[in-house]
């Protein structure tokens, strides 16, 4: 696909050529990821200033959404990524494989940091949700400032800069300027910019920012951050969708391959004679592995894998709060998502009755879970946030644009970003592009089943 870029993503990599150590802080769905690539292509490939680039990312991330993305725009496939993943062993082993970027999740920069010792040999820096780095007490943050002099290059890309205040500036800011923009302690920073607030008898439990601080920061920060919401560019579309790739693990990947390939041996005929009833059950039973559980004939659930939730508690995290509207398609997605999202502090609700949609409006709630067929009609959710998370895919085109629509209508005043859980290699590969079709998608279902059966029978001879 050629990648034709929109003004603001043309000025974003311009500046991220121009400027040596930068933080992109654009909302999601603005595309931070092609941005970056292709400002990572022009360096190393047209002006030979950058040799060896690490991203720095959250897991599921790591796994595929860099790869994934380099794939997808014609000018970027040359790069070579190499994602420093699994053990100890495959990880050593993917450093020393020849590669353009090596992408490594956030857990493991303490590891590299250490394994490098005095011999670090990237250049170029990219933090792929730099708000993971906000602690300056935090291990990463630490291994990573030990290492920042001998980078030339850094960008740090995030939505959500500061999610629980101003302070949490402090340390991603110092990632890029050694601390000559913000203090080069965190204390001579907070004593600049806040007073005490609530204190026991020896202890202040919290900071308040004095009068003018957000602007005075802003102001100090402002020649290496680029601040950009979505709302704030009218050539974007009203909706931006946004596709996160899941990669399954090598035990969920090989249940997936067997169930496919048990169902698919398991049908009379060939693939020209399946009904639609077979098809129905045969994508079902698919749908239901690539989210992770799966029924037994006794309605019994069974877990296979948790990759979808790990990425789906990834995305929430890196909204840092912004309410979310999050559907789901088997009962068993519910009750797994349920049980995930109690270990965070957020609101969690599902929606059931007129006083759930009235405290999702009155900003109560942050997650809301429902399913598309019970709330795919007759709703008006957009004043309660502006986030859609589809954990669960659905092939009916009508319920999926319909619930969709629950965001996005009149009184919606941000730009309302749905945001898809895709699993690679899965029938949801399949359900995302017959969602893109929009007519004839009961046609593309059966064809694309049918090519999925030819393949497995072919591969079985």
């Amino acid at each position: 696909m050629e990648f034709k870029p929109h003004g603001y993503q043309a000025y974003c990599i311009s500046k991220v050529i121009e400027i040596k150590k930068i933080g992109l802080f654009l909302d999601m769905g603005l595309g931070k990821t092609v941005m970056t690539l292709t400002a990572i292509r022009e360096l190393k490939y047209n002006r030979f200033q950058v040799k060896k680039v690490l991203v720095i990312a959250p897991k599921k991330v790591a796994e595929g959404t860099w790869t994934r993305e380099k794939e997808k725009w014609d000018h970027t496939r040359l790069l070579r990524v190499s994602p420093v993943l699994g053990s100890p062993a495959k990880r050593i082993r993917a450093l020393n494989t020849p590669a353009d970027i090596y992408v490594i999740n956030r857990e493991n920069v303490c590891w590299l940091v250490d394994y490098y010792r005095n011999s670090w040999p990237f250049d170029m820096v990219v933090i792929d949700e730099s708000s993971s780095f906000k602690s300056h007490k935090a291990k990463r943050f630490k291994s990573l400032t030990s290492v920042q002099p001998r980078i030339n290059r850094i960008v740090e890309l995030t939505g959500t800069p500061s999610p629980n205040g101003l302070e949490d500036l402090w340390a991603q800011v110092y990632l890029l300027d050694g601390g000559e923009r913000l203090g080069r302690r965190y204390t001579q920073f907070r004593e600049r910019y806040f007073d005490p607030g609530d204190r026991g008898q020896n202890v202040i439990y919290n900071y308040k920012a004095k009068p003018g601080t957000e602007e005075s920061i802003l102001q100090k920060i402002s020649d290496i951050c680029i601040s950009m919401k979505a709302e704030d560019y009218l050539q974007l579309p009203d909706v931006t969708y946004h596709e996160i790739p899941v990669e399954l693990d090598t035990k969920a990947a090989k249940a997936y391959r067997d169930l496919e390939k048990k169902m698919v041996l398991e049908l009379p005929g060939d693939e020209e004679d399946i009904s639609v009833a077979s098809a129905a059950a045969l994508s079902n039973k698919l749908l239901q592995l690539g989210n992770g559980a799966l029924y037994d004939e006794g309605r019994n659930v069974h877990e296979i894998h948790s990759c979808k939730i790990e990425a789906f508690l990834e995305l929430i995290e890196s909204l840092q709060g912004k309410p979310v509207l999050v559907f789901y398609n088997f009962q068993h997605d519910r009750t797994r998502l349920w049980e995930a999202l109690k270990e965070t502090k957020l609101r969690i609700r599902e929606l059931k009755a007129t006083q759930d949609e009235d405290d999702w409006n009155a900003g109560q709630i942050d997650i809301l879970l429902t399913h598309p067929a019970s709330s795919a009609y007759g709703l008006n959710l957009q004043q309660g946030g502006n986030h859609v998370i589809w954990f669960g895919l659905t092939w009916n085109y009508e319920l999926y644009t319909q619930a969709n629509k629950r965001l996005h209508r009149q009184g919606q005043t941000e730009r309302v970003i749905i945001h898809h859980l895709v699993c690679t290699d899965t029938r949801d590969e399949d359900v995302m592009r017959a969602l893109g079709k929009k007519d004839d998608v009961q046609n593309w279902v059966m064809e694309s089943l049918k090519a999925r059966i030819k393949r497995i029978k072919e591969e079985n001879k």
